[in-house]
């Protein structure tokens, strides 16, 4: 009996390393957990644009922007907030190496211990997910307080799983038992508990827990297949312990559609042959024979019916089905050898890049659709496997990483057009803008508006409400004077009697039009004044500009052009060798799914040489129950 302790997966869709960013820097809850710190206002906008494109799936992005405004000093006022940002990230991208030194360096500046702590937490959890169980337990063991609830219960769950990959079973059930028995982890810890009693010796007390889930009320199909996996974990116990009847009773209660039911059926039927009940054996035994051949139950199941068939003493019926199992096996095995050579031949890797593309790198990318395989259930054991998983991530990202240094050689083409156009622009426009500034003459606006002060001052002085008239005003002032030069030439004329008198009228009306608006409009005329010193002052600045990026612009241009050089040896160099690692990666993913059914094959060996075995012993049977009827035969007289 194989049982290995449940692993509890994420509920939702973060990931280890995404999730500690989303919960610790952006105030974001992952996988249902509160966020702590609270957020708060973000003060610096280059942090704002990281967690744009973080909240964006697009991490990839996220993290070299935050790379760069770090390098450029951009997020002051969120310095901790960003370094735990970019740990996680590195983290979720199975960097624990770095992402454990970025937490280091968090500590020594004195982080929040709340800070610290899920810190470790999370990178404990990607480095269990990666495999580096070492790594995880020393990353587990620097959390010094408890958590909050949610994550506590998944890190104890991960610590139990962390002690049992140790094969320190005492200490994981030790662990589990401060569990509290109504929480939401209490499925999970009572199977890991059972199966830690189980294997450290206390089968029944491993066993009652077992049996209390394998019994229990599931509301949802999750627990439902907890329930099931401990009812097939109780059962393969009990027939462990050579108690095929309790084994019987645990099996029964596997659903016959579930993932355990292939399992559960094989168990059954061992179960009623360990009773010598062949026949009730047949049942479960020739339902399993009949699904899919990829799983190592059913191929077990094939020569388990003509063992049955066997003790029964229908051995015709026993031959036929072993010959049956046999050539099925054989069938299998080219099946499995047309699979492994489609592998090699790179139809798998590349048919899952085809048929699932992702903008950038990531680990929230799934796999939605199979590539086009000759029999694709081989594919089911093979992308089940964690390393497979993992080795298969790493291969995408560099596929990732080689498209980005592709672009990025386009780019640096299109960095020196720009740049070259840019040149030919400064160098074309500078002197003309330079020319215009000269003929419009700052010295000259300067003494124009010297001018236009000294003039507003006489006025002030005089309180003239001439200074300021309109135009409408400044005409009808001159009509005035004009009637009066006329007038004073005329004087004598009695038809122009009554006009002076009107005269007087329109040049009062004037003057008092005039006071009545002084006062604004010579405010007004000191406001457009102080508007013109700052425009002047602006000029000069700019002027200033002008002349400063005349002498400092050529090198700038050159200092680009120096950077763009550089990165183009540079590029020419990463390219080949990340296609080296490409090549070397798509190797070692096809050799783990090639391995995988290489283990089928194996198996399948195994079961062909019982099978003929079992042939040859009925073969043997059927020849030492003839002899007798020869010797009979020879006896008789002739």
């Amino acid at each position: 009996m194989q049982q290995r302790a449940f692993q509890r997966g994420w509920r939702g869709r973060w990931t280890a390393g995404a999730a500690l960013a989303a919960a610790l820097c952006a105030g974001a809850g992952a996988a249902g957990v509160p966020p702590e710190p609270p957020a708060r206002p973000i003060e610096d906008p280059h942090h704002g644009d990281h967690l744009f494109y973080f909240f964006q799936g697009r991490y990839f992005s996220s993290v070299t922007k935050l790379m760069v405004s770090q390098h450029f000093e951009r997020v002051p006022h969120h310095a901790d907030e960003a370094e735990v940002l970019r740990g996680g990230l590195l983290a979720s991208y199975g960097l624990h190496r770095e992402a454990g030194e970025v937490f280091d360096t968090l500590i020594a500046r004195g982080a929040a211990t709340s800070v610290r702590d899920r810190a470790w937490y999370f990178l404990a959890k990607i480095r269990y997910q990666r495999g580096a169980l070492a790594e995880a337990f020393d990353a587990l063991q620097r959390v010094e307080n408890p958590l909050p609830a949610p994550i506590e219960e998944d890190r104890v769950l991960l610590q139990a799983n962390l002690l049992m990959a140790r094969a320190d079973f005492a200490g994981a059930a030790a662990a589990l038992q401060g569990l509290a028995a109504n929480s939401l982890a209490g499925p999970y810890a009572r199977y890991n508990l059972g199966v830690a009693l189980v294997r450290s010796g206390d089968t029944a007390g491993g066993s009652a827990l077992l049996d209390t889930l394998g019994r229990a009320p599931a509301p949802t199909e999750e627990i439902r297949s907890l329930r099931d996996k401990a009812n097939v974990a109780l059962g393969y116990a009990a027939l462990r312990d050579e108690r095929p009847e309790d084994g019987r009773k645990s099996l029964e209660r596997v659903r016959l559609a579930s993932l355990q039911a292939n399992k559960a059926l094989l168990g059954f039927g061992w179960a009623a042959a360990s009773m010598k009940q062949p026949k009730l054996a047949l049942v479960p035994w020739i339902e399993l024979a009949q699904r899919d051949a990829s799983d190592a139950a059913v191929l077990e199941a094939k020569i388990a019916v003509p063992y049955a068939y066997a003790e029964l003493g229908a051995f015709g019926q026993s031959l036929d089905r072993y010959n049956e199992a046999i050539a099925a096996f054989e069938a299998e095995n080219r099946r499995l050898d047309e699979s492994i050579a489609a592998i090699r031949a790179g139809k798998l890797v590349e048919g899952l890049i085809e048929r699932n593309p992702g903008e950038e790198m990531g680990w929230f990318w799934n796999l939605r659709e199979l590539p086009e395989m000759p029999h694709a259930s081989h594919l089911t054991s093979v992308l089940a496997e964690h390393p497979f998983q993992e080795a298969f991530k790493n291969y995408r990202d560099l596929r990732f990483l080689a498209d980005n240094l592709a672009q990025w050689q386009d780019k640096l083409g299109a960095f020196g057009d720009m740049l070259d156009t840019r040149r030919a622009a400064f160098a074309e426009r500078l002197p003309r803008i330079r020319e215009q500034s000269r003929d419009t003459g700052l010295e000259a606006l300067q003494r124009r508006r010297d001018g236009l002060a000294s003039e507003l001052a006489t006025a002030q002085e005089r309180a003239d409400g001439e200074a300021f008239a309109d135009a409408r005003e400044t005409e009808l002032k001159a009509r005035i004077d004009s009637v009066r030069a006329t007038l004073n030439v005329a004087s004598n004329d009695p038809e122009l009697a009554s006009v002076p008198e009107r005269l007087r009228l329109a040049s009062g009306a004037l003057s008092w039009q005039l006071s009545q608006a002084y006062p604004l409009r010579e405010w007004e005329a000191r406001k457009a004044l102080d508007a013109t010193d700052k425009a002047l002052a602006e000029a000069r600045v700019r002027d200033a500009s002008l002349a400063q990026a005349q002498r400092d612009e050529p090198a700038r241009f050159d200092a680009f052009g120096a950077r763009i050089a550089a990165l183009g040896p540079r590029l020419q160099a990463l390219v080949p060798r990340v296609a080296a690692v490409t090549a070397e990666q798509q190797a070692q993913v096809q050799e783990l799914a090639v391995a995988e059914l290489q283990r089928q094959k194996d198996r399948l060996g195994v079961y062909a040489t019982q099978a003929r075995f079992a042939v040859a012993q009925l073969y043997d049977r059927a020849t030492l129950a003839q002899e007798p009827a020869r010797a009979s035969d020879h006896a008789k007289p002739r």
